[in-house]
């Protein structure tokens, strides 16, 4: 097994009476893509804030593995030449609206203390990676938002890091700039780059992690790669019932043969979902009810997953 490259021991946040963040662990490997997903108030954000020496843990450590073989780096002690060696994107844009797409990478990089000469060959292939070559005098002002987020990811790679931290990194994209920020995450990661990538999109978390860290209220409640995961908690097959009379048959006594043939029943808005081993004698039940219901069959997900282990009642940000 290769030394993780990253790795996260026993961490704790606590504001006021609040635990935040509690006894989480995880490590990273070179070239993984490690996913962390919960609701909003999970400690996500505190995690990944943590990670950065952007707040201090209460408890616990973080280590960074510079080279194999060398002495691991401690954050926040080594902070400076952790962050030297790590890429990061933000959940909010924090582009520079007075400089141009190139001028923000060449700034950038200076932070770093790169020579001026290294930052403007480095320039055009980021620029080329982000798919920005022609918009290399435009100003994030003339950007779309999928074109702001891949400058942000084309600026964390301008030092060369071998880890990047993306927090939610696809929110407020539409569908075809989130997909192209995937390729372009997915060509990061056949580079053999290692990714710590906060996401509220199943799909997203499905599509580029290797394995996945599931938070809530601040603790680890499951950890594992994503079909695993999915095995492991969920029945194969799900039934999703919409329409007018769907809610009666998750509560209608008379409905309760029908429910016989799912191993859960679980009602979300004016859809009912049915989790079973074995489809087809409930969708012909269904059938034989005539009710002009209609009806979803489809495989368990990382979406029903997610709502499995952390329920589906809407929480406020905290």
């Amino acid at each position: 097994m290769p030394t993780p490259l990253f790795s996260v021991a026993g961490l704790c946040k606590r504001y006021g009476d609040a635990q935040v963040v509690d006894d989480v662990s995880f490590e990273i490997a070179p070239g993984e893509c490690l996913g962390v997903i919960g609701p909003n108030g999970a400690g996500k954000t505190t995690t990944v804030r943590m990670c950065l020496g952007l707040t201090t843990p209460d408890a616990g450590h973080i280590l960074y593995q510079p080279t194999e073989g060398a002495a691991p780096l401690e954050m926040p002690r080594d902070a400076l030449a952790i962050k030297a060696q790590v890429g990061v994107v933000s959940q909010f844009d924090t582009l520079d609206p007075d400089f141009s797409c190139a001028e923000n990478l060449m700034v950038y990089g200076r932070y770093f203390g790169l020579a001026s000469a290294t930052i403007r060959e480095r320039v055009p292939e980021l620029l080329h990676f982000a798919a920005l070559g022609h918009k290399a005098d435009a100003k994030p002002g003339a950007l779309s938002g999928g074109m702001k987020r891949r400058l942000s990811l084309a600026r964390a790679l301008v030092n060369n890091p071998r880890l990047l931290l993306l927090d939610e990194p696809t929110t407020g994209l539409d569908p075809q700039a989130r997909h192209l920020m995937w390729e372009r995450l997915q060509a990061l990661l056949q580079q053999g780059k290692s990714i710590l990538l906060t996401t509220h999109f199943m799909d997203e978390a499905e599509r580029l992690c290797s394995r996945l860290l599931v938070l809530d209220h601040g603790r680890k409640i499951a950890e594992g790669r994503p079909r695993e995961l999915i095995r492991e908690h969920l029945e194969p097959d799900v039934v999703e019932v919409y329409g007018a009379g769907a809610l009666a048959l998750a509560k209608a006594d008379e409905h309760a043969p029908l429910r016989a043939h799912a191993a859960r029943v679980e009602v979300s808005g004016e859809t009912v979902f049915f989790y079973t081993a074995n489809a087809q004698p409930l969708l012909a039940a269904l059938d034989a009810l005539h009710a002009g219901l209609r009806t979803l069959h489809r495989p368990a997900n990382l979406e029903d997953l997610f709502l499995k282990l952390t329920g589906r009642q809407i929480r406020e940000d905290a």
